[in-house]
């Protein structure tokens, strides 16, 4: 496990697989013979130092820990990716990875008593995490059915289509796949939409919406139009789960905490225990950084929820939150990226 005095931990290539023709899967190996350990639909931080910058992104797996399978995240190119680039073209079977560790919080439930249907929407590279947890759910949940939507360009381009059409042939009574292609000729199934999301709910929907559970992943826009639609189908707010790696900054009103007096945060991480003074504007983990403390972070835009903590003693204000759910929140759970510590000290638990 990542610690301040050691925050990376090195994996070795084992293999290299292209999905699509600017796609990759990367089977990994912990170089330290330790297990990684990680959940369904979560996500691995990759560590690669530029001009003497620390450059952090985060790659979900595609592997379904349930079923013993080899650790594999898949990666698509960006553009003008500064990690994907390299991860996708120049990486080698044998080369060596650097992580903070696994994270996220795009997981089942641990109970899912209450929950008879899960939705899984994605578009492109978007179905990683995805796959990850419709693999899980078919093998470790046999009272539940899926529905899984997926947009791409063409069939050509669709990361893990064989692999989707293979566990809808070996699971016909439980899982449906919409298939949506933008070169489609019938438009009205080129893209999802709002009204075309709403009437695949309403066709395919085997509950009531307080027991659908909906899992969201793909651009930034059709993630918000999918939150709209299930929202107005009456999903209930924690039902709806979406899993976002844009890195840019949001907007955020020029707000200022409720207190912007300096405060003493506790931080336990790792069998151990930091003590540091956060305050406004700096974030706690700004000022955990200017302490030499490397606290797990990745978007730094609170919207991954990589930072993730618990606080046992105090209170902290987010300025700007997309990941944590109102059940999360009355759990304590916060997160360090744009959270400052108000009133009073603050103790914070990140991790086991």
């Amino acid at each position: 496990m990542p610690t301040a005095e050691t925050p990376y931990r090195p994996l070795t290539v084992a293999a290299v697989r292209p999905e699509t023709a600017d796609t990759v899967t990367l089977e990994l190996t912990p170089a330290d013979g330790l297990p990684l350990v990680y959940r369904a639909g979560q996500y691995l931080t990759l560590v690669a130092h530029e001009h003497g910058q620390e450059v952090r992104r985060s790659y979900s797996f595609s592997s379904a820990p349930a079923l013993n399978e080899p650790v594999r995240i898949t990666i698509k190119r960006i553009a003008n990716g500064l990690m994907s680039r390299r991860l996708v073209d120049r990486v080698r079977p044998g080369d060596t990875l650097l992580t903070t560790g696994a994270a996220g919080l795009f997981v089942l439930p641990e109970d899912t008593r209450a929950v008879r249907q899960v939705w899984l929407l994605a578009a492109g590279s978007g179905i990683t995490p995805v796959f990850s947890l419709l693999k899980t759910l078919l093998a470790t949940e046999p009272t539940l059915s899926a529905v899984l939507v997926y947009s791409n360009h063409a069939p050509a381009t669709t990361i893990f289509r064989e692999e989707l059409l293979a566990l809808a042939a070996r699971y016909p009574e439980r899982l449906r796949i919409e298939w949506l292609y933008s070169n489609a000729p019938d438009l009205a199934r080129a893209h999802l939409y709002k009204e075309l999301l709403e009437d695949l709910v309403r066709q395919h929907a085997t509950a009531p919406p307080a027991q659908l559970l909906a899992y969201v992943c793909g651009p930034l826009n059709y993630m918000r139009m999918c939150g709209y639609a299930l929202r107005e189908l009456q999903l209930p707010p924690d039902n709806i789960r979406r899993e976002n790696f844009n890195t840019e900054p949001p907007y955020v009103p020029p707000l200022l905490p409720p207190d912007t007096d300096a405060h003493p945060v506790t931080v336990h991480w790792a069998g151990r225990e930091y003590q540091f003074s956060s305050q406004h504007p700096d974030t706690i983990l700004q000022a955990a950084r200017r302490h030499d403390l490397r606290l797990p972070y990745s978007c730094e835009a609170g919207r991954c929820g990589n930072c993730l903590a618990r606080c046992t003693q105090g209170r902290v204000w987010m300025s700007y939150n997309e990941v944590l759910t109102e059940r999360d929140l009355a759990r304590g759970l916060v997160l360090t990226c744009t959270g400052y510590p108000v009133g009073g000290p603050v103790r914070l638990e990140i991790g086991g």
